[in-house]
C-alpha cells in the first residue's frame, strides 16, 4: 500500500551539516530537527536535495544522512522526504531502495543533468526505473531546470504518468515558468501534491494553485510562509 501522506504545506529543504574538515556531522541533525519544530513550526522536511548539496556527496554519505534524519525525526516530524536523484540510474535506484528500508515517507528524484533527457518520454522512462526500486513509497518528480538544464515542460511529463509510475504522487516544481506550473496544477489529481520550490516566486506559485512549498527559506521564515500560504488558500 502507498503511504497516504502527501508533501503539502510548508516543507523545509535542509542543509547538510559538515565538520570543518568536510565530513558529514550527524550530531547536528537532532538539534536541527528540534530547531525546525520549536522555532520555525516546521513538521516536514526534504533532505539530501539541492540545499543539502546531495550531488557533492558520496552514496555512503547520502545513506548515512537519510538514515539519521529518518531515525531522529521519527515521532517528531510528520514527513521526511528523501531526494534520491543521481547521474547514475543504478545509484538512484540504490538510494530509493535504501529510503524504503529506513522508513522514509516518500522519495523525490531530479532528472540527470549531464546526459540529459530530451523528451517527456525520456524523463518518464527514467522516473519509472527509479520508482520501481521503492514501489510502496510516494514518488515525486523534482523539476529544477536552472541546475539540470532540462527544460522539458512538466505538463508533458504528467501525461499518463501513473500508468508508468503507479506510486507517483506529485511534483516539486522549482522552475520559474508559471505558465507550465499552472498547467501542471490543472492536470493535477486530488491525490497529488503540486508544491512550488522557488522562494522568490512563492506567492505567485500559491496563487496559481500550489498546495505546498519546499524551499531553503522554510527553515528560517516558516511562520511568515505559513501565514502567506493560508491567506492565499482563504482568498482563493
Amino acid at each position: 500500500l502507498i503511504f497516504p501522506c502527501l508533501m503539502t504545506g510548508v516543507v523545509a529543504a535542509t542543509f547538510t551539516p559538515l565538520t570543518p574538515e568536510g565530513e558529514i556531522n550527524l550530531s547536528v541533525i537532532g538539534p536541527y530537527i528540534d530547531y525546525l519544530i520549536e522555532k520555525q513550526n516546521v513538521k516536514s522536511i526534504f533532505v539530501n536535495g539541492t540545499t543539502g548539496e546531495s550531488v557533492s556527496l558520496s552514496l555512503a554519505e547520502r545513506k548515512a544522512l537519510a538514515e539519521d534524519w529518518c531515525h531522529k525525526a521519527k515521532g517528531k516530524m510528520d514527513q521526511v522526504i528523501v531526494h534520491v536523484g543521481c547521474m547514475c540510474l543504478r545509484d538512484s535506484q540504490e538510494l530509493a531502495c535504501h529510503a524504503a528500508q529506513i522508513g522514509a515517507d516518500g522519495i523525490a528524484v531530479i532528472s540527470p543533468s549531464f546526459f540529459k533527457p530530451s523528451t517527456a518520454d525520456d524523463i518518464k522512462a527514467f522516473l519509472r526505473e527509479v520508482a520501481s526500486a521503492a514501489p510502496t513509497l510516494p514518488f515525486y518528480y523534482y523539476h529544477l531546470p536552472a541546475m539540470t538544464g532540462v527544460n522539458v515542460p512538466v505538463r508533458d511529463v504528467l501525461n499518463d504518468i501513473e500508468e508508468l509510475v503507479p506510486s507517483f504522487r506529485g511534483i516539486k516544481f522549482s522552475g520559474c515558468d508559471l505558465m507550465d506550473f499552472g498547467q501542471c496544477v490543472s492536470k493535477s489529481r486530488p491525490h497529488w501534491a503540486v508544491v512550488y520550490g522557488v522562494d522568490e516566486q512563492l506567492l505567485a506559485g500559491l496563487a496559481m494553485g500550489a498546495n505546498g512549498a519546499v524551499g531553503s527559506q522554510s527553515r528560517d521564515l516558516s511562520t511568515g510562509l505559513k501565514c502567506s500560504y493560508f491567506l492565499v488558500l482563504v482568498r482563493t
